[in-house]
């Protein structure tokens, strides 16, 4: 990783790979096209810490059921790319850049968002939400990921309701979260989770109950589409005069924008499951009355926003869709534009910027014979002759490990990645209950002091007492 510049506050960084790295970023193209996952297991045998080839054999693992590997293969690469880091990068200042239009920094961004998954899964939404800052924090303006549709997820999960109230609070005006289906219904549920807090003065609840009822009330008038597949999504039935209207009738949902719908497929398929509780049921109920009443009153705001969401929601932009690719919320994927499911999307690139910035190409290729003879000479197993073996099969990664190192212990390098959340998590033996916000810097361990000087060539580097050298990957 190397220092591109620093103005304004903030640093823009860059991974870089190094001409072995980029012999075996090759070969991994040519395993990829292959469609064969026993030539990535092949490839990592010779560069057991290249990144891409491990994120790709994670998700091969995972649609094979097999968590554990899968989990272990996307630390693994967590690990080799903190080892890459530069000695002014850091993960908690909120003040580092990587430029998601550079190849090379990708990776870091999917190996956290395969990690954050994998941590809302295992029941640590705390710890997710730590991760799902992180990725946010490195783009925020972009936001390449499009972490906004997930963060007020993660945030109501972790029970973090102030966060959420205050990032809508600060961000409103800029961003227009309000826009945004999920934060439209997110943030008055935050707001009345929050007043049924028995701890609260009884001033601060019932000004919270307030809030959160105008709120629901203008995403209801906003988004009226959202209400029946709730209900639907909550195994509750309507009442006749709420499903009969109109207004939330089912011509609401049918005459959504494309785009308008793949954002409350994505919110339904990922947060029905919050407003379940008879007490959040209840409250909802009051403030759909009190919408269908202002409806028929012939109230203007109504109309004004049937005219926003058909000029708003035209399309969805490329980040969204990269998100959706990643949710793999069935609803949301299948609600995709016939250009992005008529493209062929790949694991460890998912819709790639179209003003990527390429630090290096890849190298013509050659003639289909001495090309076979590459690839066997690298030990890949494209074209497969019947006289040579065949390649291990997926299965057996399963039954040893890939990592030699012996300095490698998976939760060391956690400690070191989020020290705030994630090292309770490895050593409490529990959920995090770190603070939400980006902490102060540890002091580096042993295993940090030598980030800055690994050499990114899909193997570990060797330990040099005191000594510092370039950090690239």
């Amino acid at each position: 990783m190397r220092l591109l510049e620093s103005k304004k506050g903030l640093s823009f960084f860059a991974f870089e790979h190094s001409e072995e790295y980029q012999q075996a970023q090759h070969k991994f193209l040519v395993a990829v096209e292959s469609m064969e996952p026993n030539n990535i297991v092949v490839l990592l045998q010779t560069s057991p810490y290249h990144v891409d080839s491990l994120l790709q054999l994670s998700d091969a693992c995972r649609f094979q059921e097999d968590q554990e590997m899968a989990r272990d293969l996307v630390e693994r690469a967590l690990y080799s790319m903190e080892c890459a880091f530069h000695p002014l990068f850091s993960l908690t200042s909120g003040a580092c850049r990587l430029d998601y239009r550079r190849p090379e920094n990708r990776s870091f961004y999917l190996a956290l968002y395969k990690q954050m998954s994998f941590l809302e899964k295992r029941g640590c939404p705390r710890t997710a939400l730590e991760y799902c800052k992180l990725i946010l924090s490195l783009e925020p303006d972009e936001d390449p990921l499009c972490m906004l549709l997930l963060i007020d997820h993660l945030a109501l999960r972790a029970r973090n309701y102030e966060y959420l109230i205050r990032l809508f609070q600060e961000w409103e005006a800029h961003r227009n979260l309000s826009q945004l289906p999920n934060f439209a219904f997110s943030v008055p549920l935050a707001y009345f989770l929050l007043s049924q807090q028995t701890d609260l003065p009884e001033c601060e609840q019932s000004s919270a109950r307030q809030k959160a009822s105008l709120l629901i009330q203008q995403a209801l008038t906003m988004f009226p589409g959202v209400l029946l597949p709730l209900l639907e999504s909550c195994s509750v039935r309507p009442d006749a005069s709420v499903s009969s209207h109109r207004f939330f009738g089912p011509n609401a949902e049918i005459s959504q924008p494309p785009a308008l719908s793949q954002l409350v497929n994505l919110y339904l398929g990922r947060s029905h499951f919050l407003w379940k509780e008879p007490a959040t049921m209840s409250w909802l109920e009051e403030n759909v009355h009190e919408v269908l009443q202002a409806v028929d009153a012939g109230d203007p705001a109504v109309e004004a926003c049937e005219n926003r969401r058909k000029v708003l929601y035209q399309r969805a932009p490329r980040n969204i869709h990269r998100h959706v690719i990643l949710s793999e919320i069935k609803e949301a994927v299948a609600a995709l534009p016939p250009d992005v499911t008529t493209q062929s999307v790949m694991g460890f690139d998912p819709l790639p910027p179209s003003d990527t910035i390429y630090s290096y190409v890849r190298p013509e290729r050659k003639g289909e014979e001495e090309r076979n003879s590459v690839i066997w000479g690298s030990q890949l197993c494209v074209c497969r002759p019947r006289s040579f073996p065949s390649p291990p099969n997926v299965q057996a990664l399963a039954c040893r490990p890939l990592w030699q190192a012996k300095s490698y212990q998976p939760w060391k390098h956690h400690c070191s990645l989020l020290p705030v959340t994630v090292a309770k998590l490895y050593h409490g033996g529990g959920e995090a209950r770190g603070r939400s916000g980006w902490g102060s810097e540890p002091q580096p361990g042993p295993e940090q002091a030598d980030a800055g000087c690994a050499r990114h060539d899909g193997q570990l580097p060797p330990q040099r007492p005191g000594g510092a050298a370039r950090g690239r990957r």
